[in-house]
């Protein structure tokens, strides 16, 4: 049974860091592209940042470069979202997706997913 399992969300101040992950299992990700997206209540579902399998390749959300950052370690199965600076207006449920031959910036749109986790949540105090 394929899984995608987010973990590391939590309640933070602005400014403040978190670290998500997430735990792919039950098939091989080779081939894949990994994205982040997130969904604030009330709000679609939007792109956060994507890495190819091999993390040769990312692709951010303006609203997060420079802030975030994504990185693979494929030993491990596991992709990680590094957030830095957050404002308040991240707080959202952060879920992770997977696509099969996709590159990191077909990934800008949270269609045609293989793949969905169930979302951990962030929120950001002001």
């Amino acid at each position: 049974q394929v899984q995608l399992v987010e973990s590391g969300g939590g309640l933070v101040q602005a400014g403040e860091s978190l670290r998500l992950s997430c735990a792919a299992s039950g098939r091989t990700f080779s081939g894949y592209a990994m994205g982040w997206y997130r969904q604030a209540p009330g709000k679609e579902r939007e792109f956060v940042g994507a890495i190819n399998w091999s993390g040769g390749t990312t692709n951010y959300a303006d609203s997060v470069k420079g802030r975030f950052t994504i990185a693979i370690d494929n030993a491990k199965n596991t992709v990680y979202l590094q957030m830095n600076s957050l404002k308040p207006e991240d707080t959202a449920v952060y879920y992770c997706a997977a696509r099969l031959y996709a590159t990191a910036q077909a990934m800008g749109v949270p269609n045609g997913m293989n793949y969905w986790g169930k979302g951990t949540l962030v929120t950001v105090s002001s």
